[in-house]
């Protein structure tokens, strides 16, 4: 059974505003953080496969915590437990530049990467019922503000670089997160969800059924999310690799690659929700990963560097709405839980793709290894369309 609270306009806008800034909030401290990578290498006297070993904590502390999330949204609340969750990443910023070994910085990368998947959960869990209560497809407005704090907290990251040591730089990231949680938490914390679910005490045979069936769409969600993410990983590790190795791109038209990507996902996610009224769900899916598989192939097979960063362009603007889309729809069916899995599989697919690219590329070569990005995309094209009946 599923109950509904009616709140007013002005309320369930003043709700997206937040949840909009926590969204920002978080893809401006994660840029600001990687940005400021090679400097915490050098403090911590790091080789580089003991700084990958390290910078395997985000991805472990996010995947170990994004299911216990899940549970804890059921029970506190997706508004009180994105408040938290946003204290907790903004403090765990600052504790990278205070290590000075590999050991320590991967431990202290375990509790940022617990606090940056858990907020990911907490929030994606609270748009999905905002999504549902205003009955409009905007999750897309919540990503493109994701991307965008990615972009200003990459660039303001690049300014202040030269002038501030790291340790000043994150904990500036530190002081704004809080300042942030603070405004738009007060908004969070005093706004019920619009939606909130309540557990069936009895089951019998049916639901059973029913859950299983429920719990099948809800991972195959997580498979489209997990296809978009392989190929935002492996874009932003080898895009700029590509261009330089394998086209002879100078340095400075190779790092343009992945920032064309990243615009041209931040333009499709922008205008996702206007596609989705027009279009509808499935159809936004099954379009944007046939565009995604068409757009990548022309990336990675270019023989210019033009043509490879129109198809960067082309691959971004496939790729921009099928994971928030994914996410939104797990939500839908399963709640916070159905939001954990997905973003679960998602990341999941982040982490594969750069190795996955990897060791490809050694095997074949680079070119031939990026169209795996192709191949994925036309998977989750795919797999939209096989199960548009089941997921209406």
């Amino acid at each position: 059974m599923r109950t509904r609270i009616a709140l007013p306009d002005d309320t369930l806008t003043r709700l997206r505003i937040a949840l909009t800034a926590f969204f920002a909030l978080d893809g401006f401290v994660f840029a600001g953080w990687v940005v400021r990578i090679p400097a915490i290498k050098q403090q911590t006297g790091s080789s580089a496969s003991a700084l990958g070993l390290a910078l395997l904590g985000v991805s472990a502390g996010a995947v170990i915590t994004m299911m216990l999330t899940g549970r804890l949204c059921r029970r506190y609340g997706t508004h009180r437990v994105t408040v938290v969750c946003a204290v907790l990443l903004s403090l765990s910023v600052a504790l990278p530049p205070l290590t000075h070994s590999a050991v320590a910085l991967g431990a202290v990368l375990l509790i940022f990467g617990a606090a940056y998947g858990s907020i990911n959960v907490a929030f994606n869990s609270a748009a999905v019922d905002l999504v549902g209560a205003l009955r409009r497809p905007i999750m897309p407005s919540f990503h493109a503000a994701f991307s965008l704090g990615g972009m200003l907290g990459a660039g303001l990251g690049g300014l202040v670089a030269g002038a501030l040591s790291p340790t000043r730089h994150l904990f500036g990231l530190t002081v704004i997160g809080l300042l942030v949680t603070a405004v738009a938490g007060r908004t969070l914390l005093r706004i019920p969800a619009p939606t909130p679910s309540q557990d069936v005490p009895r089951q019998t045979s049916a639901p059973r059924r029913q859950g299983t069936r429920t719990r099948g769409l809800v991972i195959t969600f997580g498979l489209i999310a997990l296809c978009t993410a392989y190929g935002e990983g492996a874009l932003a590790d080898w895009s700029a690799l590509h261009l330089e190795h394998d086209l002879e791109a100078t340095p400075g038209v190779a790092a343009v690659g992945y920032s064309c990507f990243a615009l041209a996902m931040t333009i499709g996610r922008l205008t996702g929700t206007r596609l989705l009224e027009r279009l509808g769900q499935t159809r936004t899916l099954v379009g944007g990963g046939t565009t995604a598989a068409l757009g990548m192939l022309l990336g990675a097979l270019a023989p210019s560097v033009w043509a490879a960063l129109l198809g960067f362009m082309i691959t971004g603007l496939g790729l921009a709405n099928l994971f928030p889309v994914a996410v939104e729809r797990a939500g839908r069916l399963a709640g916070p839980d159905g939001v954990a899995i997905a973003s679960t599989l998602g990341y999941g697919g982040m982490l594969l793709g750069p190795p996955a690219i990897g060791f490809m590329a050694d095997w074949f070569s680079l070119p031939a290894a990026l169209t795996s990005v192709a191949a994925l995309a036309a998977t989750a094209a795919v797999i939209a369309l096989l199960t548009r009946r089941a997921a209406g």
